[in-house]
């Protein structure tokens, strides 16, 4: 284990390209006086908590539970004195901190989110927390970049660790503890689920919006769907389409690189899996009214969507997170509460029916960075560094501990319209 180090205002962390992660390989400028302040705020976050954090020269502090390693306290200190949980995420991708169970850690403090900032603080969040950034809104042009920073990375890299389909979103398994061999039938069963609540079948005019990487798309198609499917990422349509052309179902898929906002046309179904995280709570009721303007009068939209509680969300919906600046540009997870009431007061469509299977999302996210862990030889190949892999080892410990504290849910839901199919 390393020895804490003295820390100089502009200290550079080693190993760290300070011109990719510019945050990461330099240590925030922060006062002793403001660092001790963190100090006593974490100690007073973790005290009462089923957790233990060691303190590299100063011992062990905390009454039982899973264990925070701190290598380097004042650097770790530092951050969270100047970033919040911005600051607490740069500090493990620096190699500041870590855990023997990071998702165990984690999940204790998804589990008391609520806790962790005195109360006193969480009233004057509004004037501490980083606000987001105003290139990062959700218009047609802010969504490409977004969008673009995440899914372009690199479809060999999500390769590495999705199953054969292709497919990011949870799956629906049979029972627990789920296994890799599992997670193709899985996924498949999860779509089909989706493709059974829409109605799909021969003839049906599909809009998928959120293409993934084809997967929904080519099992509609090989129901008798028509599908239209669209993308606002170059990568994913590029891989979907070269699947549709090996599946032999070009006349069956048309997949486009189009803004949900910018479709035309009518459908007798609408699928939508997990896009509206990356919606943007300013642009929910257009993203439902053009649900509805597409869904042809009798027609169902499948709708799957990750959740988070009502209050939660409204306490975070206007923070900078360290998910929004390192993975999501730009999302927000919307709450169940949110969902309904868009859709009751900007929609002619009337909720049917809604599944929650959080579980299944704790199941799928462990297999997926199980298999990108043992793969860190392959994430090297492809030019991601060691930094990148911390990152994503984190944001994938990170949104599984969300699901196993119940911070996080994930729903199928059923909307339908009045009306005759024609």
């Amino acid at each position: 284990m390393r020895t804490a180090e003295p820390l100089t205002a502009r200290q550079a962390r080693a190993g760290v390209d300070p011109a990719r992660w510019p945050d990461v390989a330099v240590v925030p400028p922060s006062s002793r006086a403001r660092a001790a302040a963190a100090g006593v705020l974490v100690r007073r976050a973790l005290r009462g908590l089923p957790l233990r954090a060691r303190f590299a020269g100063s011992g062990t502090f905390g009454g039982g539970g899973p264990l925070l390693e701190i290598h380097d306290p004042r650097a770790f200190h530092a951050r969270v004195g100047t970033g919040g949980l911005v600051g607490f995420g740069e500090s493990y991708m620096a190699g500041e901190w870590d855990a023997p169970d990071l998702v165990a850690v984690l999940t204790v403090l998804a589990g008391h989110a609520a806790d962790l900032v005195p109360a006193p603080l969480q009233r004057l969040r509004r004037l501490w927390a980083p606000r987001h950034p105003h290139a990062e809104r959700n218009t047609p042009d802010g969504s490409r970049s977004n969008i673009s920073r995440h899914y372009d990375l690199s479809n060999d890299l999500f390769a590495l660790f999705l199953d054969d389909t292709l497919t990011y979103s949870s799956a629906v398994f049979r029972g627990f503890p789920a296994s890799r061999d599992l997670l193709v039938a899985a996924q498949r069963r999860k779509i089909d689920r989706l493709l059974d609540l829409a109605g799909v079948g021969e003839g049906t005019r599909l809009l998928e919006i959120g293409t993934g990487w084809g997967e929904l798309a080519l099992r509609a198609a090989a129901r008798g769907a028509c599908v239209t499917s669209l993308t606002l990422s170059r990568e994913q349509r590029a891989l979907a389409r070269e699947r549709v052309r090996a599946a032999g179902l070009e006349d069956r898929i048309s997949i486009e690189l189009c803004d949900y906002r910018e479709a035309g046309g009518e459908y007798d179904a609408v699928v939508s899996v997990e896009m509206i995280e990356a919606v943007g709570a300013e642009f929910w009721p257009v993203y439902f009214r053009t649900l509805d303007a597409r869904l042809a009068p009798g027609g169902r939209v499948a709708l799957q969507a990750i959740t988070m509680p009502h209050e939660r969300m409204l306490a975070s919906r206007d923070t900078f997170t360290w998910i929004h600046k390192y993975v999501f540009p730009g999302g927000l997870i919307p709450s169940t509460r949110a969902i309904e009431e868009t859709v009751r007061d900007h929609t002619r469509l009337r909720p049917a029916r809604r599944d929650a299977f959080g579980a299944h999302y704790a199941e799928t996210l462990r297999l997926w960075r199980e298999r990108f862990t043992t793969r860190a030889e392959d994430v090297e190949a492809l030019g991601f560094d060691e930094t990148f892999r911390r990152l994503w080892t984190f944001y994938l410990a990170y949104s599984e501990a969300g699901f196993r504290a119940g911070y996080l849910d994930v729903q199928q839901y059923l909307f339908t319209k009045e009306g005759a199919v024609r």
